[in-house]
């Protein structure tokens, strides 16, 4: 075994500490009942304060929303459509769905760097040539793969993070896919939020469950299948080689 496998087998403190930091916060956050304070609920009584700050602070009040919305994904806070909706209410849905973009891959990125770093190495030295394999064939499709990972709704933000930092994908392939392939269902809930005034009004609450909507949900899947017509015209080709 080559020097560097065993120093990536060896117990690094100082690489696992970004984990360790995100794990702590996670469980600080649950542990003091923040999932509380995260919800439609809270929004809706804390509006009027919301909209205050906005109004009154512009670029920061747009630099404060990013900034939790990062944090929020960093440390896989159940947490993204309450936020993605409030960003659409206070920002509406252009605004407030980019703003929303641009944190959350912020936050997946910091998420992916940690996971890669303190387990992804040395998880790919242990498992050998099996992960090896698998590796090999994401990566000559990787575009691709990642692309529809982020299309399809039904696979959760937080694991296809996770899953992407285990398999060692390049970063800029990660920040590029992430922040382009969430862009749709982000402002499908952003344009839900943008119209939370007439909810709050009739004091009903939204169909969180709308990006599960046929008329939603299938433009999406078909959306997420374009990006894997390569791999199959690549497959096809092969076989007929």
């Amino acid at each position: 075994m080559s020097e560097p496998e065993k120093q990536i087998q060896e117990f690094s403190f100082t690489r696992m500490l970004p984990i360790l930091v995100l794990a702590g916060g996670l469980g600080t956050f649950l542990f003091l009942g923040g999932s509380e304070y995260l919800t439609f609920e809270t929004f809706k009584v804390n509006r009027g304060l919301l909209l205050d700050f906005v109004e009154w602070n512009g670029l920061v009040a747009v630099l404060a929303y990013m900034a939790v919305y990062a944090v929020a994904i960093a440390f896989s806070l159940p947490s993204g459509v309450v936020l993605t909706l409030a960003g659409g209410f206070l920002f509406g849905t252009l605004g407030g769905g980019m703003i929303a973009v641009a944190g959350a891959t912020i936050g997946a990125t910091v998420l992916f760097l940690a996971v890669r770093t303190g387990l992804g190495e040395p998880l790919r030295v242990r498992t050998g040539s099996a992960m090896r394999k698998i590796e090999e064939e994401f990566h000559e499709n990787a575009w691709s793969y990642l692309l529809f990972l982020r299309l399809v709704p039904v696979f959760p933000f937080w694991i296809v993070n996770l899953a992407l930092a285990f398999l060692g994908v390049g970063l800029k392939a990660f920040i590029i896919t992430t922040l382009i392939g969430i862009i749709p269902g982000t402002l499908i809930y952003a344009s839900l939020g943008n119209g939370l005034g007439v909810f709050f009004d009739q004091d009903a609450m939204p169909n969180l469950n709308i990006i599960l909507q046929p008329e939603i949900l299938l433009p999406l899947v078909g959306l997420s299948v374009l990006t894997v017509i390569p791999v199959i015209y690549k497959r096809l080709k092969t076989r007929q080689e």
